[in-house]
């Protein structure tokens, strides 16, 4: 008996031990690739042609890591029992679809017009070496499950003017207050019924409604979000730099399947729900009305980001005030506040980065 209870204790004591080893070990390689990233930005900033595929493949992963709780967060989430690569091929194929649609539509602009507001018109000729090593900043933020803005991140230094960043703000805190008051109005008429439904056995009906809801969303956050990667990039590609901007973000979207959505997932886990398929499904739906609303209202880019928190706020918020919500009011209003205490913070980093990065943003703000 002494013994069972000795090899108990024991095993209890080492597994604590081997998960602080795994994660030291995670972080030593994410240190690993830090630096190598950083060096690949500082060898490639003098030569413009290899700097804006370096600063293109960097934002690629960064951004579509970040924002990945807005877009495939729910549908990660929702799917836990379904193989990785399932659930990549799916998104990558969404993804390859809506952007050839764009590339050809546009006239080889895979942004969707986005780029071509006021700041954003011209590709870079010549660039910096914080422009190159923007994304990086913005996976650091991503480890520390922060969800930013990566519009204002990559976009901003960019602007050659500050009126186009201000644009972009402007649009953002719009999209933050109507998807805000579109949760509240949403959730006010089917939280409860949605509460009902989820202590229901779940109709086979609700799988292809998750996965047709996500494709719709996934599709429109790229019509909104492919400016970010392609703000590096000639605003028309030619049909070789189409497919190495295709295939790049298609294998780092492997990559974020593979390993789960990695550390940002944490912010959509968290909330009530999600990971259940049906209300998993009404998310992504009222999220990818809402950003096709705004691509059909204006071409200048926003923050998808700003839009996605002031959805789950509003819900959150609706949620607890009707008793429906895994947890009190008071805990659902620190989640909403902390998200958008995060997204202040990026937007703080957004613009000291800009400033640091971007001779004419700086000529812009300061007038020399």
């Amino acid at each position: 008996m002494t013994t069972s209870v000795q090899k108990s204790l024991s095993t209890t004591a080492v597994r604590p031990r081997n998960a602080l080893l795994r994660l030291a070990h995670n972080e030593r390689q994410f240190l690993l690739l830090l630096g190598l990233a950083l060096f690949a930005a500082g060898a490639a900033f003098p030569f413009p042609d290899v700097a804006r595929w370096v600063g293109f493949a960097l934002a690629a992963y960064s951004a579509v890591a970040n924002d990945s709780i807005q877009t495939v967060g729910v549908f990660i989430a929702s799917n836990r029992q379904r193989p990785w690569w399932l659930l990549w091929l799916f998104i990558g194929g969404v993804f390859l679809v809506t952007a050839a649609y764009g590339w050809v539509a546009y006239d080889g602009d895979v942004s969707y017009g986005r780029l071509a507001s006021k700041g954003f018109a011209e590709a870079p000729q010549t660039f910096t070496f914080l422009q190159v090593a923007a994304p990086i900043f913005l996976l650091i933020i991503t480890r520390l499950r922060m969800p930013v803005s990566t519009t204002f991140l990559l976009l901003s230094c960019f602007a050659t003017t500050p009126d186009g960043i201000g644009a972009v703000l402007t649009k953002s805190l719009w999209g933050y207050g109507v998807a805000f008051v579109t949760a509240l109005v949403a959730w006010a008429i089917v939280g409860r019924l949605m509460r009902r439904v989820e202590q229901t056995p779940m109709s086979p009906v609700w799988y292809p409604l998750q996965w047709l809801a996500t494709g719709a969303l996934w599709a429109a956050w790229i019509m909104q979000d492919a400016a970010n990667l392609a703000v590096y990039l000639p605003r028309q590609l030619g049909l070789v730099e189409f497919l190495a901007f295709s295939g790049t973000v298609f294998f780092g979207l492997g990559i974020l399947f593979y390993l789960r959505g990695d550390r940002i997932q944490q912010v959509v886990d968290e909330k009530s729900s999600v990971e259940d398929i049906r209300s998993a499904t009404v998310i992504d739906f009222v999220y990818a009305i809402i950003l096709f609303g705004f691509k059909e209202a204006s071409t200048i880019p926003m923050s998808t980001t700003w839009v996605f928190i002031g959805l789950l706020a509003g819900r959150e918020l609706v949620l607890s005030l009707r008793g429906a919500s895994d947890r009190p009011l008071r805990e659902g209003l620190r989640l909403a506040g902390r998200d958008v205490a995060y997204c202040t913070v990026g937007l703080a980093i957004s613009v000291v980065l800009a400033l640091a990065a971007n001779p004419a943003f700086r000529a812009g703000v300061f007038g020399d």
